[in-house]
């Protein structure tokens, strides 16, 4: 039993470190959809700033001047998307999807440009990979049966972008829900028109809210290549960014339920980790191309089937012009 139970937390270990970049991305697709532009380009925005951040974090071995490097890539292709989408009313999806193509492409050739590795980076040097963080006790109740493993395994032992990313979940729901600031951009997705007429700049919102999903974005890429791994590789994404937009969309444009969703995506991301190379009861051994197929087809069934009527913002994807008097 107690080896079950320990393989259970090994498991729950892996979804909270899968779920961390689905969960920031998530959240910055909540911001940027809650103020009425929708963002397609998530995946873009976390492999430039996974790249951004691995080239920064490798030539300087400073694994916070990489975070703040990718946050900086995060935000210019934030405010291109911005450029095209509020300033010049362009099509949102359209806007998004150039921007996938533009970091894909960029990154590969810069990454083979710089570094002749392929796209990739070089590993990183010491001090160029964020760590991960015992917490106090820890290594005290590591042994005590059940609370032990609960503490040290699944609680501490995480880099501090992990518990960023979970911090970053109530702190959402206050700054939506609880601030001026919410208010006004929730108004802004629902109907900018009214919040025009109360003296307020429907496009100062909208692109505070687009500079902090680039803010989240480029937490989540980074993350990829200077926390989860110690570098960057070509794609490394894999369509994380498409994960947290169906994520967004399973939890209805709420922090909270936006956190459950990501972590049931992770959850099957860890699941089909493990079960790789082994073979199932009755089934024998699956292919290993099933099993890292297994979340997105998932993802399409919960999103299709167990759900319900999903409604966005009404003014989402909605290009918003002025009216003159």
């Amino acid at each position: 039993m107690f080896e079950n139970f320990q393989t259970l937390i090994l498991i729950l270990d892996s979804t909270v470190r899968l779920s961390t970049p689905l969960l920031l991305a998530c959240l910055a697709g909540l911001y940027s959809e809650r103020s009425g532009i929708v963002d397609i380009g998530l995946e873009g925005k976390m492999l430039g700033a996974a790249f951004g951040a691995g080239a920064i974090a490798y030539l300087t071995g400073n694994a916070w001047l990489g975070l703040l490097g990718g946050i900086g890539v995060a935000i210019l292709l934030a405010l291109l998307h911005g450029y095209a989408s509020i300033t010049n009313r362009g099509n949102q999806i359209v806007s998004g999807v150039a921007i996938n193509f533009l970091a894909i492409g960029l990154t590969a050739l810069l990454g083979q440009s710089w570094f002749h590795q392929g796209g990739r980076t070089p590993p990183l040097p010491k001090g160029g990979r964020f760590q991960d963080i015992v917490l106090p006790g820890a290594e005290a109740v590591k042994d005590v049966p059940f609370l032990g493993p609960i503490y040290y395994e699944l609680l501490s032992g995480h880099n501090i972008l992990v518990y960023v990313a979970f911090a970053a979940v109530p702190l959402t729901w206050w700054v939506l829900f609880r601030t001026r600031f919410g208010l006004r951009l929730r108004a802004v997705g629902e109907n900018p028109a009214a919040v025009d007429t109360a003296g307020i700049s429907v496009i100062l919102l909208r692109y505070r809210a687009v500079i902090i999903c680039g803010i989240l974005t480029g937490i989540a890429g980074s993350y990829l290549s200077i926390a989860q791994s110690s570098g960057f590789i070509k794609d490394m994404t894999a369509g994380k960014g498409y994960i947290a937009l169906a994520a967004l969309i399973f939890a209805k444009w709420k922090p909270v339920n936006a956190m459950f969703a990501c972590l049931l995506f992770g959850f099957l991301d860890a699941i089909a980790i493990r079960l790789q190379g082994q073979a199932l009861p009755l089934i024998g051994e699956v292919p290993v191309q099933f099993f890292q197929a297994l979340p997105y087809i998932l993802t399409v069934i919960l999103l299709a089937g167990f759900i319900g009527k999903a409604i966005p913002p009404k003014a989402s994807g909605v290009p918003y012009l002025k009216e003159r008097t």
